[in-house]
């Protein structure tokens, strides 16, 4: 039995001669090598240009004489490739030799590897998904030709620059240590070959294979993108190879907020037992239904990271109306900016609230309100989920306390502050953006906050964004005693009837609301928020306007139709800026997408380095 490559680095051959780097001698009378790329396997890449069909090319050179070895692997990945044609393998277009080397001429993909984007955390775990299920869609086409990879790791998969290129959007490559069925001289009983690290059991003992291996490979690559740790990989070779055939660390035991059905899946594909393993359609499957569930926050939809990594195509500028592509800010800056705002405007709100909701003398005059309110402001930008948290709870327990006496207003708060985490358990640095919803009400443009919710970067982001706002809508108009939309709901109490009573406030405020249509008002808000980026799109500036102006009669339209439902249960008859609301949400939208700058937070609503 053959000793299994035990290491992810790939061969690194000498530099090629110097007449190749740049010159304009051509290789096999028609590719001029332009710039190397790297090694990858065992040759040596370039960016070339094929001077008969005027296009660029990826052209591996492989020295004449480099082993036997090496050359089966470039006979095994030419026939291989010859078997192949899909949109998410990468196409082999000629092999060739001269007196010095030999040459696989193949597609030249615009892109980085799996392996590059997850080091530098560039892929969302929404991304992840769709690359395993891209990869899912490649090896079953493979395997259909009686071709197994046997070498699936996040180095040998690109990411193209077509981000909505379907299949094509992750490709797999380097067939050269393939298993190709029927005739296969080239793969003899007992042949180890592939990375360790990422190898099925059965494949490193040398046994029978089939499929199953690539499912296991596939998933452990996935596996690894999403926690940031290959579970086999050890110290060193020796260790690693004592773990293979082990049962790993389930998925959620480090990521215990992705979906249990697809950690479940990926668990069962890591199962040492071949039979065991999903197929890769019901792989596929799972993937594709976990996907739109999944976070975005931080991968291939930030126009910095596309063009980091050079994904960034004519038609995926950071501001889609510009002849010139702008730098991006950095992603450190939107970072500490982000934290900034979400610390003065959760500080804002414990100063008004203090001073507004509770006695005349807060803390009897030993502590100024403003002190309160920069402790809170420091509090999430350092920490934005425990820190906003941390406050809120504070400032709902100050209220109730003795020394404020105002349990009923404490309740009300109580509202507000838990509703956030609840609809947006991950999105902290958003959870203080709500209170634009009552400050619009307050100026009669309250449905304009629809449009702010609608710039979150995904759907469940914008729908309790929306929520949220309208709850705090709500909350605003029980604790001013003011209509901010339609008004308080039929029978409720004034704030100085509740504010010193628990129980008035959930009889003669709570009550009222849930036994009337209000909160339908809440859905709509989150479906039209949703509906915002499907309508509104840049593309051009015409049909941006346009898309915008349909979505905000739209908004109208639902302020008018709420109000007909809402008759005789709220105190306006009519929704409060319903038309000067929906004009202000049009221009919002527009500005908003047009930009190219939406709301943007990782998977966990913060630093991934920072989280609390």
């Amino acid at each position: 039995m053959r000793r299994p490559d035990t290491t992810d680095a790939t061969l690194e051959l000498a530099p090629a001669e110097p007449r190749r780097g740049a010159s304009s001698e051509l290789v096999l009378d028609r590719y001029r090598l332009d710039r190397r790329l790297g090694a990858g396997g065992f040759g040596v890449v370039w960016r070339a240009h094929d001077v008969k069909l005027e296009r660029d090319v990826a052209v591996k050179v492989i020295p004449r004489g480099a082993g036997e070895r090496e050359g089966s692997r470039v006979a095994r990945e030419a026939l291989a490739a010859a078997r192949l044609n899909h949109p998410g393998i990468v196409s082999l277009f000629e092999m060739g030799s001269d007196e010095h080397d030999v040459y696989l001429v193949s597609e030249l993909v615009r892109g980085a590897t799996l392996e590059e984007l997850s080091r530098e955390g560039a892929v969302s775990d929404r991304d992840v998904a769709r690359i395993g299920a891209a990869l899912c869609e490649s090896l079953e086409h493979a395997h259909a030709h009686g071709v197994i990879h046997r070498d699936v790791k996040p180095a040998n998969v690109m990411v193209s620059a077509e981000p909505a290129a379907g299949a094509g959007f992750a490709k797999l490559t380097d067939f050269g240590i393939a298993h190709l069925g029927t005739d296969d001289t080239l793969t003899a009983t007992g042949d180890v070959v592939g990375t360790l690290a990422y190898m099925a059991p059965e494949q490193a003992e040398g046994r029978r294979v089939t499929g199953a291996c690539d499912v296991y490979s596939l998933a452990l690559t996935l596996y690894e993108a999403w926690t940031g740790v290959n579970p086999v990989r050890a110290e060193g070779p020796a260790a690693t190879a004592r773990r293979l055939g082990r049962p790993l660390p389930p998925l959620r035991s480090r990521r215990r907020d992705l979906p249990p059905e697809l950690s479940a899946e990926i668990d069962a594909a890591l199962d040492p037992v071949p039979e065991e393993r999903p197929t890769l359609r019901e792989l596929r499957r799972e993937l594709e239904r976990a996907a739109p569930d999944l976070e975005e926050e931080g991968g291939l939809v930030e126009p910095a990271t596309l063009e980091r990594f050079g994904l960034m195509t004519r038609r995926a500028r950071p501001y889609p109306f510009s002849s010139e592509r702008r730098p991006a800010p950095s992603p450190l800056v939107l970072r500490v900016v982000s934290r900034l705002l979400a610390g003065a405007a959760a500080g804002g709100l414990v100063l008004a609230a203090v001073e507004r909701l509770g006695p005349e003398e807060p803390f009897g005059g030993a502590v100024a309100p403003a002190a309160v309110a920069v402790t809170a402001a420091l509090l999430v930008a350092l920490l934005p989920r425990v820190g906003w948290l941390a406050a809120g709870l504070a400032l709902v327990g100050w209220l109730a306390s003795p020394d404020a006496d105002r349990p009923g207003t404490a309740a009300v708060v109580a509202a507000a502050v838990v509703v956030c985490p609840l609809l947006l358990p991950r999105a902290g640095l958003l959870w203080s953006v709500p209170v634009a919803a009552p400050l619009l009400g307050a100026l009669a443009l309250g449905p304009a906050f629809v449009a702010i919710a609608g710039l979150a970067s995904t759907a469940w982001q914008r729908a309790g964004l929306a929520v949220a706002g309208f709850a705090w809508l709500l909350a605003g108009e029980a604790l001013a005693g003011e209509s901010l939309l339609f008004g308080v709901a039929d029978g409720t109490a004034k704030p100085a009837a509740f504010e010193g009573s628990l129980r008035t406030a959930l009889a003669d405020v709570y009550e009222p609301l849930f036994s009337s249509a209000v909160p339908l008002v809440a859905v709509a808000w989150a479906l039209l928020a949703v509906a915002l980026p499907f309508m509104v799109r840049p593309r051009s500036l015409a049909l941006m306007a346009a898309g915008a102006a349909v979505w905000a009669v739209g908004l109208a339209l639902a302020h008018a139709g709420a109000a007909d439902l809402l008759a005789g249960a709220a105190r306006l008859n009519e929704a409060r800026g319903a038309i000067a609301g929906a004009m202000l949400a049009a221009v919002v939208a527009a500005a908003g997408v047009g930009s190219g700058l939406p709301f943007r937070t990782d998977a966990r609503g913060t630093d991934p380095r920072m989280v609390r």
